[in-house]
């Protein structure tokens, strides 16, 4: 470990001339132990964190129904855990990498699968992201501000709904903070082993959520690159080593995916052609970016791309926070570091931070594929570490009228905010006047000169100063938290009505029924959250067997009406009971992810799901299909709730591409004709053992 060549200044209080505002803090890593004031903060810190994140989190039931069915097979099969199968029998595959179902499927195995013990590793994993966010920051910019920067990602209340949730979102984030921790270490004495295992972090990532994570990569590699102290020649050798390793910690999943005969591995859900590159690179890839082949109305998931799509009325409740005075951070961190030396660490931190907010801000803001809201938490991170950074950077310089003016702008800024965000809904009528003179009193302090205010008004400016950051960001995080979610389109928050910033909002905000708006859906956008989606969020508007029944004030938040997105109805005991009586690979099959999810989660059973996720998928073609059939491998065809919509495209497949949706209608259609059909508990069953013709 080397030392910084600087010594830490003491706040200027007089007399400071304006070539003090252009030095930075300077000072050695601070990887000191703790002392007993800051282990406790920092116990409360995690422990507050872990409360938030694990308090009554089974009453989401399974969430995401769609990966909750594919957790329970990686319980059942080594097979279905290796290649990220949606059921045991491993027919199909969910449509991305398998890393982030790992955790919950050893939690699975190890206490038994249930909500919870799928769940909570999704909590641990935030726990976990809020530590290294804290020890990242910490190193270079002391204990207090990698409390703050923790404190301000734990209350971001997309990052409360995803560290609850079953998506690969949670699991991502960790791995790229962890690899911001590594940055870190790698840039203080330019090791090898500290660059090449934050290229291999990176590597995971992407095994947990494709391409999504890179948008970190530009920052890290820019850091590194300008602030390593060590000869250019080293750097860029070291960074192609970080390249090589995560190149093989990414590449040996898609290796052994490509080189397994397609005969002896199930079909890659997402794609069109059977190969993982295809998911990767185009459904999950660039047709993110560009919209092609994707479903007409994409952005009304998240609003219409531009600049203003981050603070509407579906995102902005989600991150917006304090992206404002993250970006004031970003503007007054390169002003601080402007003439500072090459490896100077508060100029690297601004590379690494404000280049994972900036990079990966403007590729949510103008991607024109599908764009989710919650993919807003990969920002939360950058978010807290920039305001965390730049608050006790201008801090320190108090003494500078310029700095305190600096502080006194983000306060009134995030104040009006924060303002205009809690009155979208109607949850917090009174916190937006507290955190408003909040404001105006932080900023009516901030004028005065640090030597002229008492005890008594240094701690009253913090206490405002404090409010103004988390008021807001904590109320939105607490009331996600005590609300369970269900679907595949989950959503933080209340309730919330558009504002002034609309880029691509829906009028009414974010209702109950999966988009913001009470029930109303952005122009374009396709009903209930799918392309072919009936009135309870199935393909073809059918249901399950009973009318479907949430968790008590559970949100449906991923497609709208009864079921939501994730086919969340219920299944009835009945068809349970006839599902675990078959002694077949696949106890049943039914069209769409949304409809074999709920069969597969309650029986227990492996349930083919035709089409994959929405249905749409080639897979199985119809001669697949009936050679199954006639192998005795499917015992039951479950009709109700079938329809062949798609979530990631077209009538067609994700990508476009022919034969999804018609295979699934074709199945369908041979089915009725060769198979009588049969009441269980309300829902339509073919006996596929028992043919008529």
């Amino acid at each position: 470990m080397i030392t910084s060549t600087l010594a830490t200044p003491q706040p200027p209080l007089s007399g400071a001339k304006s070539a003090e505002w252009r030095d930075i803090s300077r000072h050695s890593s601070d990887n000191a132990p703790l002392n007993r004031a800051q282990r406790g903060s920092l116990a409360v810190l995690l422990l507050g964190t872990a409360v938030l994140y694990l308090r009554d989190l089974g009453a989401s039931g399974w969430g995401n129904n769609f990966y909750a069915a594919a957790a329970q097979a990686g319980t059942k099969s080594w097979k279905a855990f290796l290649f990220g199968s949606f059921d045991s029998s491993n027919a199909i595959t969910v449509d991305k990498p398998p890393l982030f179902l790992w955790p919950m499927e050893i939690s699975g195995r190890i206490f038994g699968f249930s909500s919870w013990s799928m769940l909570v590793p999704q909590a641990l994993e935030g726990v976990a992201a809020v530590w290294l966010l804290y020890a990242a920051v910490r190193r270079w910019f002391g204990h207090w501000t990698g409390i703050l920067a923790g404190t301000l990602l734990a209350i971001t209340p997309v990052a409360a709904l995803m560290f609850r949730f079953n998506n690969p979102d949670a699991a991502m984030v960790l791995l790229m903070v962890a690899a911001a921790y590594c940055a870190t270490r790698a840039v203080e004495a330019a090791a090898t082993r500290w660059v090449v295992t934050t290229g291999a972090l990176m590597g995971f990532a992407f095994l947990a959520k494709a391409l999504q994570p890179f948008t970190l990569l530009p920052a890290l590699a820019v850091m590194y690159l300008v602030a390593a102290p060590t000869p250019l020649r080293r750097r860029l050798w070291q960074l192609g080593a970080a390249a090589g390793a995560l190149v093989a910690a990414a590449g040996w999943w898609l290796a052994i995916v490509s080189l397994t005969p397609a005969a002896d591995r199930p079909y890659i859900g997402g794609s069109t052609d059977n190969s993982a590159l295809e998911l990767i690179f185009g459904f999950n890839g660039l047709s993110r970016l560009s919209g092609s082949g994707q479903s007409q109305g994409s952005g009304g998931f998240s609003g219409s791309p531009g600049l203003g799509r981050l603070f509407n009325s579906l995102d902005g409740g989600q991150i917006s926070w304090l992206l404002p005075a993250a970006l004031l951070a970003v503007v007054a961190l390169a002003l601080l570091t402007r003439r500072t030396g090459r490896t100077d660490r508060t100029r690297a931190a601004l590379l690494l931070w404000g280049g994972w907010l900036l990079v990966t801000a403007g590729v949510l803001s103008f991607a024109s594929g599908i764009i989710h809201t919650y993919y807003t938490i990969e920002l939360a991170p950058a978010i807290a570490a920039l305001v965390a950074i730049g608050t006790m950077q201008l801090w320190l310089r108090r003494g500078l009228l310029l700095a305190r003016l600096t502080l006194g702008a983000g306060a009134l800024g995030t104040e009006f905010w924060t303002w205009e965000l809690l009155h979208r809904t109607s949850s917090y009528p009174w916190l937006g006047y507290l955190v408003v003179l909040a404001g105006v009193v932080a900023a009516g302090l901030l004028l005065l000169h640090p030597a002229t205010l008492s005890r008594l008004l240094a701690l009253a400016l913090a206490a405002c100063g404090l409010a103004v950051l988390v008021g807001g960001s904590a109320a939105y995080a607490i009331e996600t938290a005590g609300t369970p979610h269900t679907g595949s389109i989950p959503s933080a928050g209340p309730s919330a009505s558009a504002g002034f910033s609309g880029g691509g909002g829906v009028p009414g905000g974010r209702g109950r029924g999966g988009f913001p708006g009470g029930g109303e859906r952005p122009a374009g956008a396709p009903p209930n959250g799918f392309p072919g989606a009936g009135a309870d969020g199935l393909p073809g508007g059918g249901t399950l067997g009973s009318p479907p029944q949430l968790p008590s004030g559970a949100r449906p938040n991923g497609g709208g009406g009864r079921l939501g997105g994730g086919g969340n109805g219920t299944v009835s005991s009945a068809l349970t009971k006839l599902l675990k009586s078959a002694h077949t690979p696949w106890a049943a099959a039914a069209v769409g992810s949304q409809s074999a999810g709920p069969l597969e989660l309650a029986s227990g059973t492996a349930v083919l799901s035709i089409g994959g996720f929405g249905g749409s998928d080639p897979y199985p073609t119809l001669a697949r299909f009936e050679a199954l059939v006639h192998a005795g491998k499917i015992h039951y065809f479950v009709a109700d709730g079938t329809g062949g919509g798609s979530a990631g495209g077209p009538a067609g497949g994700p990508g476009g591409g022919p034969g999804g949706r018609g295979t699934s209608s074709a199945i369908t259609q041979w089915v009725a004709a060769h198979y009588t059909a049969t009441s269980v508990g309300g829902t339509t069953v073919y006996d596929l053992t028992t043919p008529t013709s």
